[in-house]
């Protein structure tokens, strides 16, 4: 009986076919697994996009045309409001269908002062014969507690003449009225203002009624100060 012949070393052969193999090996482990895996990536699908429906882009219009009116109308009842004015009595300062800003919070935060031009309610006491006009506009001459007098064309405050260039010089006279509710304004006491009220004039003194002749106003009935000649556009400015 015969002995098989000890294995000897691998041979180089052996050694180069082992490498492959395993080299292989690895390869095959390293690359994706699946039907995809020698496929490109491909790019995310995009999806398309839906166009608005002509129902959405109406309520949307809604929405933005809603609140644009609420706004404004917040904005003219409480802060800001355009005022035209129907006579001459405010003349050269204002004159008829000029438009004006009126300012309605500007007597929240600060008192009535003189020389203000402002927006007021009709009093009870001016001519019903006007009542189709509800608010007036003049200027503030007198503040509550002062004494009014008028006197020489001039008025005067605690006896002391007032400075008034916006009448450009025109007398300040007292036989315009049929009926006043000012009683001494025109003596050297004066009239006083009750608290809570003031005394307004129009600018132009020799046509306007006013304070002349329906007494001094409630500072409740004051809608708010003109402060801005809005029209027309050529003579646009302060007040």
């Amino acid at each position: 009986m015969t002995s098989e012949p000890p294995e000897g070393p691998p041979t180089a052969d052996d050694a180069s076919d082992d490498g492959l193999a395993r080299r292989q090996q690895r390869e095959q482990e390293a690359q994706p697994s699946g039907p995809d895996q020698d496929a490109p990536d491909a790019a995310p699908e995009r999806k398309p996009v839906k166009p608005k429906s002509q129902t959405r882009n109406m309520l949307e219009w809604i929405a933005v045309i809603g609140g644009a009116v609420l706004i404004a109308v917040v904005v003219r009842t409480f802060v800001l409001q355009t005022f035209w004015i129907p006579s001459p009595s405010m003349s050269p300062t204002l004159v008829e269908n000029d438009r004006v800003l009126v300012n309605k919070l500007a007597y929240r935060f600060h008192d009535v002062n003189r020389g203000d031009v402002v927006v007021f309610e009709r009093p009870e006491t001016e001519d019903e014969s006007a009542s189709n006009i509800k608010d007036l506009i003049k200027r503030v001459v007198a503040l509550p507690g002062e004494h009014v007098s008028i006197l020489d064309g001039k008025v005067r405050i605690d006896g002391r003449v007032l400075d008034e260039p916006y009448t450009h010089g025109a007398q300040t006279v007292l036989d315009s009225c049929p009926i006043t509710y000012v009683p001494g304004i025109d003596t050297e006491e004066g009239f006083e203002v009750p608290e809570d009220h003031v005394l307004v004039l129009g600018d132009n003194r020799t046509n306007s009624h006013d304070g002349r002749c329906f007494g001094a106003i409630d500072e409740d009935l004051i809608v708010g100060r003109a402060f801005f000649l809005m029209w027309p556009p050529g003579h646009a400015g302060g007040l």
